[in-house]
């Protein structure tokens, strides 16, 4: 049985942590950032853990990240 294609879009945009979770940077960041509120692009420079549903379809995507 031939191997399974990574996608890579996915690879891209999700990293493992030590803990085993899936982070991804928030989105929203490249421009017409000057008008939001100084609370928002606080908000914006954290990075998402992804919840468990979400979790495991990245799993499936990604099989030998």
């Amino acid at each position: 049985m031939p191997k399974i294609k990574t996608h890579q879009a996915t690879v891209k945009r999700y990293r493992k942590t030590a803990g085993g979770k899936l982070k991804k940077v928030k989105a929203g960041q490249d421009h017409f950032n000057s008008r939001e509120s100084g609370k928002t692009t606080r908000k914006k420079r954290l990075d998402i853990t992804a919840d468990k549903g979400l979790s495991r379809t990245i799993k499936v995507l990604t099989p030998y990240k």
